[in-house]
């Protein structure tokens, strides 16, 4: 039950409609004062009266039912308070009825939102600095669907530029099919860095590497085969990651799919007299709005991040009619998406508007940053492997007899990753620590993922209740009920606001809720009535925390 509407429908506020209450409606400080409370500081000019004049008057006239059992005055407010017995039976009952798609909605029915993220280079490492746009972009795919919206996952793929020119420089020079055979992307990595230093010596070697990148565009066969094994390395390697992190894609259209798509942009660009010519370049001017120019073809007429980018939200507009378009990249871009979005704007897209730049800050080890160029690259895999193995040791000194120690470690292990990346802002920079992240006693997925196995075993020796009847409800029984109900709210705000964190801190404040009851109250030593509704409060706190779980891309061992 919607307990807001339940009693704005009853609230008689002068020219308010029940949205408008109901939408006013708050949560009060603390449970003592009551579940909800209705401010009346905006009827007092109307009404010319106090406002706790009005809350007297409205707490007095307000019908109590079976539902409400109280409203009291306190100052300018309204406090209600629901009856716990029928909050707990509605809210538990409704977990249990609807189980995985508890929180799920059809608000985006009929939407589609197509979501950029991952974008990994070709031929360089999948590394941690990559973390944070794939987890964050595939929790927002999760989400979406969830709430009834049709996501479409594009991993834009970074597959054009000089830099596969230098590559090829390198391979011809210094590799081999061997040598990439059996050393992979790294070995692939190696070359890179290699030409590097080599370039740093002989200036010559970036025209050698200009010069094989303009076979590329011109689909010499040599170069274009070396390009395509590069590529085909590449996706088969970092496959095997999103496999592990249970991220996946509609669309892999990178960068080189705009190619044919860029001169009519630049044409429209032109004809409706956007483009004005700089030292050469062709650029549109932004200084009125407070912006540097967007350039859209350097001097040599090569074109740029941004004419690519305006070439593939045009497209993705004219291909999926999105309802938003999100762009899961480092805040480090904030300008070039402002940028681009002018420049849409200014084309006459009205749909400008509905392109959306999810910024997110930087993630490092606490030993500091990274440069590709220099070598100095921290493998996301080796990330991930480090995590399972510690989860393995872990696991292997809490509870040696478990059987499938290795899958659970897995589970572990790579959840630890994930929920490392999402409980924070987005905004916010990371430093990755590896025992914060593993704490069973903290604010991890560790921690959730051991209190579903807790919540498990408690059912496995006691059984789901299939039939409950609520009677009295304790204080801790009651926070638990309060959190669960919670929980499609938060789905909405996390949503709204692009924020994953939302959900992985209810994850960790329901499994302290829980852990205090647990402790607190007996379970399967009550009787009757009361150990029917704790073993029924365990199943949907279990049910809640694997949905919320699932939707950061995070598994729950079967046990711990």
């Amino acid at each position: 039950m919607d307990f807001k509407r339940h009693i704005a429908a009853r609230i008689k506020a002068e020219r308010l409609s029940q949205d408008e209450i109901c939408a006013m409606l708050e949560l009060p400080p603390n449970t003592q004062m009551g579940d909800f409370a209705f401010p009346c500081f905006k009827l007092a000019k109307t009404m010319r009266k106090a406002p706790a004049l009005i809350a007297a008057d409205l707490a007095q006239s307000y019908p109590c039912d079976g539902v409400v059992v109280s409203a009291q005055a306190a100052g300018g407010y309204v406090n209600f308070r629901i009856d716990r017995a029928c909050w707990a039976q509605r809210a538990v009952g409704r977990v249990l009825a609807e189980r995985g798609r508890y929180g799920a909605s059809d608000e985006g029915q009929g939407r589609v939102v197509c979501i950029d993220y991952s974008s990994v280079n070709i031929a360089k490492p999948f590394h941690i600095g990559h973390l944070s746009t794939t987890v964050l972009g595939s929790a927002l795919y999760k989400l979406h669907a969830f709430l009834g919206y049709k996501p479409v996952g594009i991993n834009h793929l970074g597959d054009y530029g000089t830099q596969f020119g230098k590559l090829i420089c390198a391979y011809r020079r210094w590799g081999s099919r061997k040598l990439l055979e059996e050393g992979g992307l790294r070995a692939l990595n190696a070359l890179y860095v290699r030409f590097h230093e080599e370039a740093e010596k002989d200036p010559s070697l970036d025209d050698e590497a200009r010069g094989f990148f303009k076979q590329i565009e011109d689909g010499e066969p040599e170069a274009v085969e070396l390009f395509t094994m590069f590529k085909d390395l590449t996706l088969r390697e970092v496959g095997r990651i999103y496999e592990l992190l249970d991220v996946h894609f509609d669309s892999w259209a990178g960068e080189s799919f705009y190619n044919d798509k860029m001169q009519p942009v630049v044409d429209e660009l032109e004809a409706k007299g956007l483009l004005t010519e700089s030292d050469g370049a062709k650029i549109v001017d932004l200084s009125a709005y407070g912006m540097p120019p967007c350039i859209i073809l350097r001097s040599d007429g090569a074109s740029l991040y941004a004419t690519r980018d305006l070439a593939a939200a045009i497209y993705r507009k004219n291909t999926y009619d999105f309802y938003k378009c999100l762009y899961v990249v480092a805040y480090q871009q904030n300008l070039h998406f402002q940028q681009v979005f002018k420049v849409l704007e200014l084309m006459g897209k009205d749909w400008a508007k509905d392109l959306v730049h999810v910024a997110y800050g930087m993630v490092s080890l606490e030993d500091g940053s990274m440069s590709t160029r220099k070598g100095k690259v921290v493998y996301l895999q080796d990330v991930i492997d480090k995590c399972v193995q510690k989860a393995q040791a872990i696991i292997a000194e809490k509870n040696p007899a478990l059987e499938n120690k290795e899958e659970a470690a897995r589970t572990v292990g790579v959840g630890a990753v994930i929920f490392g990346a999402l409980y924070n802002n987005k905004i916010k920079d990371i430093t990755f620590s590896y025992d914060k992240v593993l704490n069973f006693e903290g604010e991890t997925s560790c921690y959730v993922q051991y209190t579903c196995a807790r919540a498990r075993s408690v059912l496995e020796k006691g059984g789901a209740a299939k039939d409950f009847s609520v009677g009295e409800v304790n204080a801790q029984e009651f926070e638990v009920v309060k959190k669960l109900s919670e929980f499609p709210d938060v789905l909405h705000n996390a949503l709204e606001k692009y924020e994953p964190c939302f959900i992985a801190r209810y994850a960790v404040d329901l499994a302290q809720l829980y852990n205090k009851f647990y402790f607190d109250c007996t379970i399967l030593g009550a009787e009757g009535k009361t150990r029917a509704f704790r073993l029924a409060l365990t199943e949907a706190t279990l049910v809640t925390l694997q949905n919320a779980l699932g939707l950061l891309g995070i598994g729950v061992p079967e046990k711990m």
